[in-house]
């Protein structure tokens, strides 16, 4: 399974799944079936663990206003999505994911811990030692806020593709740490333009989170951009595909 797998040749990457357009649960396993089967080159979601130690799906520390790392996989599991589906643990989605799917990168984001770095980095070891487990390893791509889960992941994988979201961190530094890459905020990419060109020149991958609006999108293709993270799927291949009839 160490064949690398070619994921689709475009830069849309679907912010917690391609949930907006047909009204899906952000970060359920519907979300990401639609965006691979839109063909997106990626799919982001997010990580938490709960108290007993499950790593589940969920963008938010708390869900049905219980705060997930302090609240049993057993209690939160009770309240399903809004469209019926089960809240989703990382095993049940990265299984998904690997369901006919040949072209979609899963992203995933491990949240940082609230109750400590220590629980922080250990949640980050469990991720990895999870889609080892799997054998989907050529399938993912890690981002983090946090910088010591970011370093976590390198050292127990040193083949992982993984990326810094926190964005004051400059190209020259992630290189360093042996980072894949950047994945931040648009307006770190306005305030900062100059590590477009850095990033470029050090073989780092460039991502931008979360742009909506043609205009943005527009300007981060235009900037030769590997990913950009945006909860408008559908429009980013309209702009991609009017680009190359033009």
């Amino acid at each position: 399974s160490d064949q690398p797998i070619r994921f689709a040749d475009n830069p849309v990457v679907a912010h917690r799944g391609a949930w907006k357009k047909n009204n899906l649960p952000e970060n359920s396993i519907a979300a990401l079936k639609e965006a691979i089967r839109l063909n997106c080159t990626g799919s982001e979601f997010d990580i938490h663990m709960t108290a007993d130690d499950t790593l589940i799906i969920n963008h938010d520390p708390h869900y049905n206003n219980l705060l997930v790392e302090s609240t049993t996989y057993r209690e939160l599991v009770k309240t399903p999505l809004s469209n019926g589906e089960k809240l989703p643990t990382l095993r049940e989605y990265i299984r998904a994911g690997l369901e006919n799917n040949k072209s979609t990168m899963l992203v995933c984001e491990i949240k940082p811990s609230r109750i400590s770095k220590e629980r922080g980095k250990m949640i980050a070891s469990k991720v990895v030692q999870l889609v080892r487990d799997m054998k989907a390893q050529n399938m993912v791509m890690y981002i983090s806020f946090d910088y010591d889960m970011v370093l976590k992941i390198r050292e127990v994988d040193p083949n992982a593709h993984v990326q810094y979201l926190n964005g004051e961190k400059s190209p020259e530094q992630l290189k360093a740490d042996n980072v894949s890459g950047l994945d931040y905020h648009y307006s770190v990419f306005r305030k900062e333009p100059g590590w477009i060109g850095s990033a470029k020149q050090l073989g780092l991958a460039l991502n931008v989170w979360t742009v909506n609006d043609a205009p943005g999108l527009e300007y981060f293709l235009s900037q030769g951009f590997q990913y950009i993270t945006t909860n408008e799927p559908e429009l980013l291949f309209e702009i991609i595909k009017q680009k190359k009839s033009r």
